[in-house]
């Protein structure tokens, strides 16, 4: 019988030996003879029973473990697609019969036509997608995410509504059809897309658990650390196959342990490179012999990863100050899910979207100003008014910057600072009000840069950086930017690289398209700030 709690898991460390090796034909232990292989989903944990073999049998282990290797292509990817597409299929097939009802005039009420109905469909279904609710959870629960669901569909309607009925017609009204949007069609489109698509959730949801009881759509799951915890969670996993997971492997920086049912496939540091090649849909963070630091460059040199990671919480039996809606959980065990947004590439699309759209609208506006800015630079030092500099600005990536000029002689590649005494009173104005910036928005339209990122710095600094300070390198994630959330909060010029580092990664982790509307509307404000204290 399965121990009841976790504490109660064996963690012998005793005489490791990998499967397959020379040590693991010679005599071992009776615990050691449990074979490590992924136990089928829908089989209750087993008690290991001790072997009386003779030495030579253990040699048959050997090859147990390399079955998660060589997994079937066609069933793996099947497997893959159902989970992945089950909610965005579940939610578009919702919205598009509430729209077709709606539009028909079947749910009574007003007539909708096409066209508002359409638009709105879309919003909806990018609302939810946008908002994380698209993410299949280990464990279905509809009711933890009704709030966000039924936000995801009401603001669209009153956004709907707004555009339709306001006097400008946002939405015209032969887009698609002529027809009258009313304050009560758009309520009844959102009521009936509200009710469809929970409805749709806890039917999908209950025909999921079904399958995954019946050994169907188990994603290959592995589990960074394989200590107490770690191995209490092997075995919730196993004893609850409506989660559907099942445990390939462990990963662990100490010796591998014998009494698990699951082999050992090597350290974090090989964790991209198992997801690409078992196929892995889920990563578990657990308790380990490592250092939780160690997990953050491991994590973040793994790039987009195509399997969701959840980390368990240290002091995961305290209640956490996260909405519920967006834990997940294992049998009672709270997971915090790593966010993905900001990685993907519809991300990384709507991100270059806006700069294109932002940088445009600035530079036209500031255009006159540069002109004027340009001639006087001209005019004063006899040379261009703009300034070039080679800096990083992506991962392996480095690009001319453009900047308006504010001193004489360009400064040597290996100056920190540039000594205020070698600018005009112009160039200390142009810098003290970061003006002389203005031309990099040309760098934003030609896709050097980013509005918003960790700021570019020249190559010389940026290695002597990334040797001695802790995480430097990790901006580089990200395209360089004009400004960031560092700047705007005062890490600018001569001030510490490390805290600025700290702050460009927790902008990368948490980037949004709010958070770089907040960071440009702070770097306007201490523009104009600027501008006043100058006079």
């Amino acid at each position: 019988m399965r121990p009841d709690s976790y504490e109660r898991f064996p963690a012998p460390r005793q005489n490791p030996v990998l499967p397959g090796s020379p040590a693991a034909h010679g005599p071992v232990p009776p615990h050691s003879a449990i074979v490590p292989q992924p136990a089928p989903p829908v089989a209750p944990a087993a008690q290991p029973v001790a072997s009386a073999a003779p030495p030579a049998a253990p040699a048959r282990p050997a090859a147990a473990p390399a079955a998660p290797a060589t997994p079937d292509v066609a069933g793996r990817r099947s497997s893959r697609a159902a989970p992945v597409m089950a909610l965005p299929a579940v939610d578009a097939a919702a919205l598009a019969v509430a729209g077709a009802a709606c539009a028909a005039g079947l749910a009574g009420g007003d007539r909708l036509a096409a066209g508002p109905v359409v638009l709105y469909g879309l919003a909806a279904f990018a609302a939810l997608s946008l908002t994380g609710l698209h993410r299949l959870r280990i464990t279905l629960r509809v009711s933890d995410q009704v709030g966000r669901i039924l936000t995801a569909i009401l603001v669209p309607a009153a956004v709907t509504w707004a555009g339709a009925s306001s006097p400008a017609g946002l939405i015209p009204a032969g887009l698609l059809a002529p027809a009258q949007v009313t304050t009560g069609g758009v309520a009844q489109l959102a009521l009936v897309s509200a009710v469809l698509v929970l409805a749709g959730r806890l039917a999908g949801a209950a025909v999921l658990r079904a399958a995954r009881r019946r050994g169907a759509l188990a994603e290959p799951t592995l589990i960074v650390g394989s200590g107490t915890f770690g191995a209490h969670l092997a075995g919730e996993i196993r004893e609850h196959p409506e989660l559907g997971l099942r445990v390939t492997g462990f990963l662990e920086e100490a010796a591998p342990r014998r009494d698990l049912l699951e082999p050992t496939l090597g350290r974090p540091a090989d964790l991209a490179r198992l997801v690409r090649e078992l196929g892995i849909r889920r990563v578990l963070i657990c308790f380990g012999d490592g250092r939780d630091e160690d997990l953050v460059p491991v994590l973040r040199a793994s790039g987009r990863l195509a399997a969701d990671v959840c980390v368990v919480p240290r002091l995961h039996e305290l209640g956490l100050g996260v909405p519920r809606a967006s834990l997940d959980e294992i049998w009672g065990v709270p997971l915090i899910p790593l966010r993905r947004l900001g990685r993907s590439r519809a991300s990384l699309a709507l991100k270059r979207t806006f700069d294109i759209t932002v940088a445009a609208v600035l530079l036209a506006a500031a255009a006159p100003l540069l002109l004027v800015l340009g001639a006087v630079i001209r005019w004063q030092t006899g040379q261009s008014a703009l300034f070039r500099q080679l800096r990083v600005t992506g991962a392996g990536q480095q690009s001319t910057i453009w900047k308006l000029r504010t001193i004489t002689e360009a400064p040597g590649s290996r100056a920190w600072s540039v000594d205020p005494d070698q600018c005009s009173g112009l160039g200390r104005w142009l810098r003290a009000t970061h003006l002389d910036e203005l031309p990099q928005l040309i760098n934003v339209l030609r896709g050097d840069m980013s509005l918003v990122g960790p700021r570019p710095e020249r190559g010389y600094f940026a290695a002597d950086f990334a040797r001695h300070i802790p995480r430097y390198a990790d901006r580089d994630r990200m395209r360089a930017g004009l400004t960031g959330w560092a700047q705007v909060h005062g890490l600018h010029g001569d001030t510490s690289i490390a805290e600025r580092s700290r702050f460009d990664n927790t902008y990368i982790e948490y980037w949004s398209p709010w958070l770089d509307l907040v960071i440009l509307a702070k770097t306007i404000g201490s523009a104009v700030a600027g501008l006043g204290a100058s006079r």
